[in-house]
């Protein structure tokens, strides 16, 4: 079994909890789930219905604020954008809307068209998505093709930083989470793409794909 992160051939073992085997990668540092283990897109749907991320709710949009905020200081004006992994409620691409910028949406449940996926983009938003990634190599991949030289891909997901407390974690007890990314995953993936890492913040990471020469 392969890292689904970096593809590295020699993940270890890490935990058996309630019958769900984790393990961590030495090379990239990512937790996951067995592979094998993994929901099925029907238990992942149920699960996302529970949501109520309303786009209008305050609390809500302070949260994102914690990734809007660092990417908007580095957009420039009418930035190009996608909301990558929007949820029912795209609330972050209504909030980057609001400043003048133009978002396109996709979702694989609820903006599944993949039109938006045929674009390039000036910055890209993940908020609370990339701990679903089935595939994440593959996934970071298409997001860094869909990036203009210059642009921006900007993440948010909780990192994973102490082992003894793992099995307890709330990250980990969401049946739809089966990667966990520490910042030292995060810069490794963007290194392995050339891309500069920015961490402005806990849990939030800014990379940029270099300029053309």
């Amino acid at each position: 079994m392969d890292c689904p992160v970096c593809r590295s051939a020699q993940p270890e073992p890490l935990l058996q909890i309630a019958g769900r085997d984790y393990w961590r990668c030495p090379r990239c540092a990512a937790r996951f789930l067995d592979p094998r283990q993994q929901p099925s897109p029907e238990v992942e749907l149920r699960h996302y219905r529970l949501h109520r991320n309303d786009p209008a709710e305050t609390g809500y949009r302070r949260f994102l604020s914690r990734l809007a905020e660092p990417l908007l200081a580095r957009l420039a004006p009418a930035s190009q954008g996608l909301d990558y992994g929007c949820g029912p409620g795209p609330a972050l691409a209504e909030m980057l809307r609001e400043q003048g910028h133009r978002v396109a949406l996709y979702d694989p449940f609820f903006q599944p068209d993949p039109a938006p996926l045929q674009a390039r983009y000036d910055f890209i938003a993940c908020s609370e998505t990339a701990e679903h990634f089935h595939r994440p190599a593959e996934e970071f991949d298409r997001l860094a093709s869909l990036l203009h030289p210059g642009g921006w891909l900007a993440l948010m997901t909780c990192f994973q930083t102490d082992d003894s407390r793992f099995a307890g974690w709330h990250y980990r007890r969401d049946p739809t989470h089966v990667i966990f990314y520490r910042e030292e995953t995060l810069r490794y993936l963007a290194a392995e793409r050339g891309f500069d890492c920015i961490i402005p913040s806990k849990d939030v990471a800014l990379m940029r794909r270099p300029l053309l020469l």
